[in-house]
């Protein structure tokens, strides 16, 4: 257990970050869970707008630092790919 006031903070401070880190994190995979579903079922328009709507919130994660920039443009790549296959 943390003795110093700026040790308690940090504390704080980490617990809220992580709760925001994981509902970030929840929200974009179940963005991408759209799209997979979407492509899935072969149909491509309906992919398309999913992942029209996932890569915002993909960005986002990155901008908030939840994903790094190279990941969120390679999942972006390879969902883009897989609806490209249709």
């Amino acid at each position: 257990m943390a003795h110093h006031k700026s040790a308690k903070k940090r504390i704080r401070q980490t617990e809220k970050h992580t709760a925001m880190n994981r509902a970030r994190t929840s929200r974009m995979r179940t963005f991408i869970k759209k799209v997979e579903t979407a492509i899935a079922s072969g149909d491509k328009p309906s992919a398309q707008t999913a992942l029209q709507e996932a890569q915002p919130v993909i960005h986002r994660s990155v901008t908030h630092g939840v994903l790094h920039r190279n990941t969120a443009a390679r999942k972006l790549s390879r969902l883009s790919a897989r609806i490209n296959q249709l």
